[in-house]
């Protein structure tokens, strides 16, 4: 069935803008990589972008599938979700490899299956339905909700093993070789009984995009990996640095590359690179390499910035504003320097001050300071010192206070932590907007409801995703959500009332 205009048309438009290596394709070895949020978060995911590339050149038609921008417009047209290459019904595909990012997406996964007319749960599926194998940054957490919607996962860093997996798939008909790789993990054979993840072999490093395009998160912005993983030790991070590098993945530690080697990479046309990695503004040679893409004519983006490496290094903000950065963004993820040292983060009070003198200085627009509430043993006292604290940040430039609730995660130390709550949390909130009345500091913050929803399934197991359809059947309201997570005897641990 042809796909109707008004679905068509903007998939054609964004297609078109698009910049870079186009993939491939032909009617043989055809695998949809699939991203389950719309299209200008998919093609803001490196991670997505490189495996994609990666089964392309090991000869694989590799087509795009994004969760529609309108998911209710494609369910009144009953239209299958279409790729991106050549409008093919997602059905076509004998492989679906998802890229899965955090936990919420796992909505978008579960629309996607039932726009095809696929049942979302691998239980109740047909032989003639398509294996679904899922991967991606939520594998070095908890992925088990999202067991019970897949045939395979490959869990930690893919480089290695992706190809060889969906190698397998096409001799054998199905997934079971995943058994044997690093990070495969079938849930009709583990059960709840994750493998240790797969760590990929640095000769494969960098990651790097092949397209970009004005219809994204990151503008026209070629993507590269300048580092991967990470040395430091904040005990909130799934991607900290581990005691144990044989637990593979970002917990070894982190992996350089080299300036000579990212230039190189960098393709001529491309108006803008972003460099990428977990700890990238720790790299070493990070000033010499900002400072050759601008003598390229680059602009530049980062993806992460430490406030004591901007402190200690003045030329990162200052090549960071020549390369077209308007917004100096940083993090202190916690409201005091009592509640930073606890969390093994390193920055301090004067390395705030030293980052907000470096956007007056450089005539940056703003300061952007990313920051969590509800972590451990947070008390009034603390709120009190992040309100005079970033009242002193106005005074030397505008701010804006990026505010996330805390959400403990599997595999960190804090994993066992409970959630603030809802409640509690939209409080604190409401007394640091009332703190920082009638100086030049912003609070936007992300919704503490679907914090909550976030930390239920970073805690669940199985049952967890089954709820998670149940409550997208049901139309994924928050009051389907706090039915469902909200019930006596749901199993994810420390659960908290949903109240406002």
């Amino acid at each position: 069935m042809a796909v109707p205009r008004a679905l068509a048309e903007p998939i054609l438009r964004r297609k078109a803008l698009e910049r870079g290596v186009p993939f491939p394709n032909s009617r043989r070895r055809r695998v949809a990589m699939v991203y389950p949020s719309p299209y200008r978060a998919g093609m803001s995911s490196l991670g997505f972008q490189w495996v994609s590339t990666i089964l392309s050149e090991r000869g694989f038609s590799v087509e795009r599938v994004f969760l529609p921008d309108d998911v209710e417009a494609w369910r009144k047209a009953r239209q299958v979700p279409v790729s991106e290459e050549s409008l093919t019904p997602l059905t076509d595909f004998p492989i679906w490899c998802v890229s899965l990012a955090y936990e919420l997406e796992l909505v978008g996964l579960i629309e996607l299956l039932r726009l095809s007319g696929i049942p979302p749960l691998r239980r109740d599926r047909r032989d003639r339905d398509p294996q679904i194998l899922l991967g991606g940054p939520l594998t070095f957490s908890n992925p088990l909700p999202a067991a019970p919607f897949c045939d395979g996962m490959i869990l930690g860093e893919a480089d290695d093993v992706i190809g060889d997996a969906v190698e397998a798939f096409f001799e054998d008909g199905d997934l079971s070789a995943l058994a044997k790789l690093p990070g495969g993990y079938l849930p009709e054979e583990h059960g709840e009984v994750l493998p240790p993840i797969a760590r990929a072999d640095d000769a494969l490093l960098p990651a790097r995009s092949r397209i970009w395009t004005p219809e994204t998160e990151l503008h026209d912005m070629f993507l590269i990996e300048g580092e991967r993983g990470c040395h430091r030790t904040c005990t909130f991070c799934v991607m900290r640095r581990d005691s144990k590098p044989e637990t593979g993945g970002a917990k070894g530690g982190m992996r350089l590359v080299t300036p000579e080697r990212l230039m190189e990479l960098v393709p001529k046309d491309a108006p803008r690179v972003g460099l990428v990695g977990a700890a990238i503004s720790d790299h070493p040679q990070l000033v010499p390499l900002l400072q050759a893409l601008l003598d390229a004519g680059k602009g530049i983006g980062i993806s992460s910035l430490r406030g004591d490496r901007v402190a200690l290094k003045p030329d990162i903000p200052r090549l960071l504003r020549l390369g077209g950065y308007s917004t100096l963004t940083v993090a202190s993820d916690a409201a005091s320097q009592r509640l930073r040292r606890t969390l093994a983060k390193g920055t301090t009070d004067a390395q705030l001050i030293a980052c907000a003198e470096a956007a007056r200085e450089h005539k940056y627009r703003l300061l952007k300071v990313y920051m969590m509430l509800g972590v451990p043993d947070e008390q009034d006292d603390d709120l009190e010192e992040l309100i005079a604290f970033t009242r002193k940040l106005a005074a030397i430039h505008a701010v804006v206070l990026g505010v996330a609730p805390f959400v403990p995660k599997r595999n960190t130390p804090l994993d066992g932590a409970p959630f603030a709550g809802i409640s509690v949390v939209d409080k604190r909130l409401d007394r640091l907007r009332a703190g920082l009345k009638g100086c030049r500091a912003e609070v936007r913050p992300a919704s503490a409801r679907w914090a909550w929803v976030e930390f239920q399934l970073a805690q669940a197991g199985w049952e967890g995703g089954e709820a998670c359809l149940r409550v997208t059947e049901a139309g994924g309201a928050f009051s389907d959500w706090k039915r469902e997570y909200g019930k006596e005897g749901f199993p994810a641990p420390w659960r908290q009332e949903a109240t406002v």
